[in-house]
C-alpha cells in the first residue's frame, strides 16, 4: 500500500534502490580478505561500515514511505529553496578546470595545474579578472606544494617548475 503523497512511487523506488545498493555492497565487503595485521582492521572494515549504513538508510527510507511519505520534501523550484538556477557555463568552467588539472598535474606539475584549476573555478564563479585569478592560483598552489613537500615530506610533481624549485618535488 503506497502512501497518497506526491511522488510515493518515486520514494519507494529510491528507498528500495538504496537498500539494494547496501545489500550488494555488503556482499562485496564480506568477500574481501580479513587480514587485519596489528590493528586487526582489514581492508573490508570500511566497506562493511558503509554498506551497513546504506542498509540502515534504505530501511529508514522504507519506513518513512510506509508511514506517510518522506517529510519536509525539498521544493523542486530552486527559487523556492532560496537557491540560484543551474548555470551551464559555470558548470563547464569548473568541470573544465578539474579536467585540466588532471591532465596537467603530471606534465606541467602540481603548482601550474593548481593555478589553472583556480583560474577556471574563479571564472566559473563569475570573475572576469583572469590575470589576477591565475596569480592567486599560482601563489596558493606554490604554498600548498611547499607545505606538502617541505613539511609533510610528500613528493608532488614539480613539472615545468623543477628547475626553479630544485629537488623539492619529483
Amino acid at each position: 500500500m503506497l502512501p497518497a503523497t506526491r511522488g510515493g512511487r518515486v520514494e519507494l523506488v529510491i528507498s528500495l534502490a538504496v537498500l539494494a545498493l547496501g545489500i550488494v555492497a555488503a556482499v562485496v565487503a564480506l568477500r574481501l580478505p580479513e587480514a587485519g595485521g596489528y590493528a586487526r582492521i582489514g581492508p573490508n572494515f570500511t566497506p562493511k561500515v558503509v554498506s551497513g549504513g546504506l542498509v540502515l538508510l534504505g530501511l529508514w527510507l522504507l519506513a518513512e514511505v510506509f508511514t506517510g511519505g518522506w517529510r519536509e520534501r525539498v521544493a523542486d523550484d530552486p527559487g523556492e529553496r532560496g537557491e540560484h538556477a543551474f548555470h551551464a557555463g559555470a558548470f563547464a568552467w569548473v568541470s573544465g578546470g578539474l579536467l585540466a588539472q588532471m591532465v596537467l598535474v603530471n606534465r606541467a606539475g602540481f603548482v601550474l595545474a593548481a593555478m589553472v584549476l583556480y583560474g577556471c573555478v574563479a571564472r566559473g564563479f563569475g570573475s572576469t579578472r583572469a590575470a589576477r585569478d591565475l596569480g592567486i592560483g599560482l601563489l596558493l598552489g606554490l604554498a600548498v606544494f611547499l607545505f606538502f613537500v617541505r613539511f609533510l615530506n610528500v613528493n608532488l610533481p614539480a613539472g615545468w617548475l623543477k628547475p626553479i624549485l630544485g629537488t623539492a618535488g619529483l
